[in-house]
């Protein structure tokens, strides 16, 4: 029938309102992007600042590390999807009965999702299968999981939140290199077909960590371009098929051993991904940008990889630096963050892949004083104490901008110490006692930071609780372990 009279106009515009939220939606969905929310600093930002930086910028997901109140409680009416995780050490309480994960879910999960939290998956660990952990979680991750997808059966979540377990890519490989090749890893392949076939029958999706920086870490002959987006000069050729970055490669890995078993329609998020800024020497600003930008723009495109077209899931790793991670795996591991401590942005990023504006910073942050703590002009480079102060203050703060092509290469043995104090002083909320290092040192109003350079000024988190004796004695043996800094400084 014709549309005549006012009708024909209305329908059309509705027709096209409708076009457009489609599209929108389209868009949307092949751009939406994760990230990771970790809490291992020393001073962490209010969890409401947080959750307006992730809504200022447009993240739509989050995955966290461990179901934590204060941060769940932010995110309560925030429409931001959520990944809660469970630290590996709850593995085997959660593993050994049901009541154990009846009260995680009901404490961490249920609560939250009547008070408006938007929980859509349990990460139940991170990374267990690991290599260098020697199999401790072998025994325990999947009867953990298990036991909370009979929890959340019977609080009638099972439905809304998926189980699942973020893997890091070790558990997938290839004999020949090439992605079709792609089989789980043969030690653990019964147990992976046991977890994926899990996946499969619930409608949880396989989440993997992806990490092309540490394929060029722990590889010096790794070909530098592969790890970016932008063509490479030692493309993967595979049948008709030629991969020009490692991402894609390893993406398709995993695709090719969960159809290689049997399971092609289980679906892939990527836990992890993303590029450190400082702690290496291919940790920079540059190649971070770079990749987060390559990556972001190749996501944001929606076409996918090779073997699996389309829109793809993914977290970026991660939010925020943090000074208190494990430095075992390497200097870099404190600083994956596409923000500094602060909030502040690193470096110019569009999550809609170069089409959209760039990374806005964190509102209503507070900073403890303006000023720093340094090396006095007339200490003696040669005096024994120096040394010693330098180990103590790198044992208790955050040094790993100091050394072989860091942000702080360039500074002088002085500078080195000065810079020493100074996060140390940051990290003890300038407490007067901590710029000292027996008369060696003492504060200024004058910005040391030069170059890449930067003495920062600590976040005020409020008055701090006073340092025990146990706090000294636990510097001083933590000094051992920043014995590399010395070799660096003087």
């Amino acid at each position: 029938m014709a549309r005549t009279g006012r009708s024909q106009p209305v329908s059309l515009l509705v027709e096209a309102l409708v076009v457009a939220v489609v599209l929108c939606l389209a868009a949307r969905r092949s751009c939406a992007i994760g990230v990771n929310w970790g809490t291992q600093l020393s001073h962490q930002l209010p969890a409401s600042t947080v959750v307006r930086l992730l809504q200022d910028n447009g993240f739509d997901r989050v995955k966290l590390f461990d179901a934590e109140d204060t941060i769940l409680g932010a995110l309560k009416g925030s429409g931001i999807q959520v990944m809660v995780g469970i630290p590996n050490d709850l593995l085997a309480d959660l593993a050994g009965g049901g009541k154990a994960a009846d009260n995680w879910v009901a404490k961490n999960v249920s609560g939250h999702v009547r008070d408006g939290v938007d929980v859509r998956y349990v990460a139940v660990g991170n990374e267990p299968f690991l290599e260098t952990f020697n199999g401790t979680y072998l025994n325990t991750t999947f009867p953990a999981m298990q036991n909370i997808q009979a929890a959340l059966v019977k609080a009638g979540l099972a439905d809304k939140v998926k189980v699942t377990v973020p893997l890091n890519a070790d558990v997938y490989q290839s004999p020949t290199g090439k992605p079709s090749d792609g089989d789980f890893r043969a030690d653990i392949h019964g147990l992976m077909l046991t977890i994926v076939q899990f996946l499969a029958s619930t409608g949880a999706p396989f989440v993997a960590n992806v990490y092309p920086f540490i394929s060029l870490y722990a590889d010096p002959n790794f070909p530098l371009d592969y790890a970016f987006f932008q063509g490479s000069s030692s493309p993967v050729v595979d049948g008709g098929v030629t991969y020009q970055n490692t991402f894609d490669a390893n993406h398709d890995t995993l695709v090719a051993a969960l159809r290689r078993n049997g399971f092609g329609n289980v679906s892939v998020v990527v836990g992890e991904v993303g590029w450190p800024t400082d702690g290496d020497a291919n940790a920079n600003l540059d190649y971070a940008r770079r990749f987060n930008q390559g990556f972001l723009t190749h996501i944001a495109s929606g076409q996918g990889t090779p073997l699996r077209p389309g829109p793809v899931d993914a977290y970026v790793f991660s939010l925020i630096d943090e000074d208190r991670k494990s430095i075992q795996p390497g200097n870099f591991e404190r600083h994956w963050g596409i923000f500094y401590y602060d909030g502040t942005p690193k470096y110019p990023l569009s999550l809609a892949g170069g089409n959209g504006s760039t990374l806005k910073p964190a509102r209503g942050v507070k900073y403890l004083e303006k000023k720093w703590c340094v090396l006095k002009p007339s200490a003696n480079l040669a005096d024994q104490k120096v040394g010693d102060s330098v180990s103590y203050a790198c044992g208790l703060a955050d040094c790993t901008s100091l050394g072989y092509k860091t942000s702080c290469a360039g500074l002088d043995a002085k500078g080195n110490v000065s810079y020493a104090y100074n996060i140390y002083y940051q990290t003890m909320d300038q407490d007067d006692r901590a710029c000292d290092f027996n008369g060696l040192a003492t504060t200024t109003s004058v910005d040391p930071s030069t170059g890449t350079c930067r003495f920062i000024v600590e976040i005020d988190v409020g008055a701090a609780a006073p340092r025990s004796a146990m706090d000294v004695a636990a510097g001083w043996a933590a000094a051992v372990l920043a014995s590399f800094v010395l070799s660096v400084l003087l």
